[in-house]
């Protein structure tokens, strides 16, 4: 799967969100927005990386962040409501985002071999191009690549 980098058109998205509601990558025109994949929702990775962005929205102006995994939106909905997140969850339960932005790929895992989410991260610019671009990031690292892609 071809990887996008820095200066490419982030790909365009619509999908339902923890609360149900509709978000659009365009919603966010004009703004910096973090949009990051993850496997699964409230496993400790995925716990670790969700929990270190959230404790920064404070310290990241009118920039956005949006997580997004192929859980579906109630799965989400609890995922939010146990670690109070509050950014939006997205569901791209047919994988068809993360396969735009080629972080739907093969992974190993107890020598089992199975297509899931490459943890990545993409700081989408207010043209809407790629900013920032992070692919296979650890959980830990994503709040500071984020930080360090916005301070000038």
């Amino acid at each position: 799967m071809a990887q996008l980098a820095v200066g490419d058109p982030a790909p365009g998205f619509t999908l339902t969100d923890q609360h149900g509601s509709s978000t659009s990558l365009e919603d966010y025109r004009g703004r910096n927005v973090l949009v990051y994949f993850y496997p699964k929702a409230d496993t400790p990775g995925c716990t670790t990386q969700a929990c270190g962005l959230r404790d920064i929205l404070g310290d990241i102006g009118d920039s956005a962040v949006i997580g997004m995994s192929p859980d579906k939106p109630a799965k989400q909905a609890k995922f939010d409501e146990k670690y109070g997140l509050g950014f939006p969850l997205l569901a791209d339960e047919d994988h068809a985002v993360a396969e735009a932005y080629g972080v739907w790929g093969e992974k190993k895992n107890y020598g089992k071999t199975y297509m899931g989410i490459i943890r990545s991260a993409f700081l989408v610019a207010g043209d809407g191009r790629l900013a920032g671009v992070w692919y296979k990031i650890s959980p830990a690292d994503t709040p500071k690549k984020l930080l360090a892609a916005l301070t000038p």
